[in-house]
Parts: structure tokens; sequence; C-alpha cells
């Protein structure tokens, strides 16, 4: 039998660069365009805007694609206000003003939704708005030594990869911490193991700085002298073992303020909301929103270090908190008794997994609140629409997991009575949402 070798088949690919018009933005503020009836994703761009880009990715169903040329440019389209917007990945809507941004991130996220809830009008509420810059209180620097130049860099990383480009100062971090580039740009080649060091993460708590340096060796006594030396207003903190930090100097506990009087301690790693002004509205509005009563009990789901937990307690007449992290927890508690709320207490759980037979899993809740992470509360909306509260208010940082979840309360009996934005990170994609469903029908 003579076998004739036949050549595979060659794959047609597209052309690699394009001229595309840009319709609109999606809810992740890229731009979305069409070549032969491909829908394709391009960053850095607006609608309306005629631009040459170059394919990057090819999938059956879509196309993304950087920009080489801007062909016909947006009345919007403005020139960056950051002296390092073209190579950091930190900002990504440095061509478009602040104002102009919130605009065209709630149009994109009204269509969005609409079309996956299959609604006609969406009860939009104002949107939370705060300084556009100096508004980040928290941030992780990257530092890189590279061997060949014998040289650090420090900064953030590069847009569209994961080196570290250099930076000098940034106009969103608080003028607190925005000594940070400074300090480690100067102090890092005179130390010893300086290459040991691989970020840092910096946090104003309450206008002071706090410095927590990740290292994968330990630092002699004469380094972290040096680094004290540099920056002798901040609190430095030093990694004794992989997650486990200790204070150089005097212990400090890092601490924010909220409304009626409120005060949360935490940890310098814990998550916290970076946006101090945005935080300060989103909370005043959940409680707002939630019109609650003084015999309402509220269960508050992925509470953290208990930013809404503590709020809802001063009205309601019993509060239970629940979080995965178990040191979060017990921060949260520590909070409650700090502040002396007794109606108020806190559990850790899984919340994604089938909820356990507990003393808070019981169907006893007037109003619940969420605020997951990205991946959202999948799991954890079905067990919340089991309890049937009278009100849901979900506050969610990816439009896309939050529809998954919100089509499940509509589902169930829910209606969706109010949605508005909170601009916690002005010149970049992200989006963050509040919104509150009221049960209509058993």
């Amino acid at each position: 039998m003579v076998t004739i070798y036949k050549s595979k088949a060659k794959v047609q690919k597209g052309p690699q660069h394009l001229e595309l018009t840009i319709e609109r933005w999606d809810a992740e503020a890229q731009g979305i365009a069409f070549s032969d009836g491909k829908i394709c994703f391009v960053d850095g761009v607006l609608p309306g805007e005629s631009v040459k880009v170059k394919v990057t990715e090819q999938k059956p169903q879509y196309l993304k694609a950087e920009v080489q040329k801007v062909l016909k440019a947006s009345e919007h389209r403005i020139a960056p206000l950051c002296r390092f917007a073209a190579d950091c990945g930190g900002c990504q809507l440095h061509h478009v003003s602040a104002e102009n941004a919130r605009l065209l991130k709630q149009q994109a996220l009204d269509e969005h939704l609409k079309h996956q809830f299959r609604l006609d009008v969406l009860p939009w509420q104002p949107m939370l708005t705060g300084p556009a810059t100096g508004y980040r209180r928290k941030a992780r620097i990257g530092v890189w030594f590279e061997k060949k130049t014998n040289e650090f860099v420090v900064g953030f990383r590069r847009k569209g990869g994961k080196e570290i480009t250099a930076i000098a100062d940034c106009m969103v971090l608080s003028p607190v911490i925005a000594p940070v580039f400074k300090v480690l740009s100067g102090t890092l080649p005179t130390l010893k193991a300086g290459n040991a060091i691989t970020h840092v993460e910096v946090l104003d708590a309450a206008g002071k700085a706090f410095v927590v340096v990740r290292h994968i060796k330990a630092l002699c006594a004469e380094d972290k002298n040096l680094l004290q030396q540099a920056w002798p207003e901040a609190c430095w903190i030093g990694e004794a073992q992989s997650d486990e930090f200790c204070f150089w100097g005097e212990p400090q506990q890092p601490q924010y303020q909220l409304a009626e009087g409120l005060t949360l301690a935490f940890s310098p790693t814990d998550f916290i909301q970076v946006n101090e002004a945005v935080n300060q509205q989103m909370v005043t509005q959940a409680l707002d929103w939630l019109q609650l009563k003084n015999t309402d009990k509220v269960l508050d789901l992925y509470c953290g270090i208990g930013n809404f937990s503590l709020a809802l307690a001063k009205q309601a007449a019993q509060v239970v908190g629940l979080e995965g992290v178990a040191t979060m927890v017990t921060t949260a508690t520590d909070n409650a008794r700090r502040n002396a709320l007794a109606n108020l207490s806190f559990a850790q759980a899984d919340l994604h997994l089938a909820w356990p037979k507990a003393p808070w899993n019981q169907n006893v809740y007037q109003k619940v609140l969420l605020d997951p992470a990205r991946a959202g509360a999948l799991g954890a909306i079905d067990e919340v629409a089991r309890l049937k509260p009278d009100a849901v208010l979900y506050v969610s940082c990816n439009p896309v997991t939050f529809a998954r979840d919100a089509k499940v309360l509509l589902g169930k009996g829910y209606s969706l009575s109010k949605i508005g934005l909170m601009d916690m990170f002005p010149y970049t994609s992200h989006l963050e949402l509040m919104a509150l469903f009221l049960k209509t029908r058993q």
C-alpha cells in the first residue's frame, strides 16, 4: 500500500493590520468595532474614532487589537496629563477626561445591563464621585533589579506586560504616600541587600504613611535603618517570614474614620477601599437606599473588616457579618468592640460553597448586603434568594459577574429598584456599582 504525503492545509489568518471605526465602549472600557462581521476589541480608543490597529489575538468569535495610529480622533480625546501614561499599566484612560470617562462608562454599562436583563430602562441614580487625582490611599509598587546594568527599576507594571516600568511620580496616589518612588529609587542602590526587595505596599491611613516591604531574604539592621532614615515620617514594616510581618520601629495601628463617629482599625495588609472619599459616600448611600428600621435584622456578606457592618449596626436591630478570611473576622470583631456595638457579630464562612447549618443561616433577615470580589457571588446569590429578604443591596466591582448574579435575583421574585455607578478608580477602566433589589413576589 502506497501512502501519498499530503501537506496540512494552512490555517488562513486575517490581516494583521486593520482600519476600524469604533462604535462604542463595552462594560470594561474597551472599544468595540467590527471587521468582516467579527467583533474586535481595542484598548485606548473612544467611540466614533477611526483608527489603524495591529491585531494581537485572533479567535473564532473575536479579535483583539492595539492602536497603531488614530486616523480621526474623537472630540473628547485629550493629551494625557500623566507623563508616564504611554508605558504605565496602572491607568488605562488617560486619553479622556475623568468627567467624560464617567459618562462613557455609564453608557456602556447601561447598554450591557439592558441587554442582559431585557429591560428598556434602568433606574439610574446619580453617580458617586470624588477627586480625580490624589485619591488612591493604597498601592503596590514594583521593584526590579536589572543585573546587566546593576540598576534598580521602581514603578508599576508596564502596559500589556509583566515588566516594571520606571515611575518617578503618580498623579492618582495620595500625597501622603507619593514620596515612595523617590525614597526607593534613591535608597535601594545604597543597600547591601536591596536586590532582595521585590515590591512594597504603601498605605495612607488617616494621613500616616505605612510601608510594607516584601523581600525574599532577611534585611540587615543597617539596610532597615537606611530605609527608615530616608522616610522617617513613614511607619516601616518588614516581612519576617512569608506573609508574616513585623514593625521595624514602634508598632502603630492604621485606621480610618466613617460617618457617625465610627473608627475602623485594620492591618496594613488588609483589604480596604482605596478611594476614601467615594467609600464614605458609598456607605452613606447604602444606608439611605436600605431605609433601615430599628427592628431590622441585616446580613452583611463579604464584610471584610466591617466597612458596611458597623454603619448598618448603628441603625438596625441586629447585624451579622460573614467573611472568608479568618484574620479579617477577628479584626471586624475588634472593630465592633472598639465602637461599642453589641448588636453586631461576625463569623467565618466560605460563601461560595453550600451554606452550613449555623446560627447565622436562618430565614430571619429583612435586609441583605453583599460586596463580593471580582468573581462575584456565584453560589451565595442562590442562598441569599433562599432567605427571601425584603431587600438585597449588591455592591459590585465587576459588571459581568454582577449581571450573572442579578439575573438570579430577577428570576426569583426580585425587581431592580435602584442602580448607580461609583467612580472609585478615576482614569482606569474599572467600574464599581451599587444596585438595590426589592422582593415583589414570594
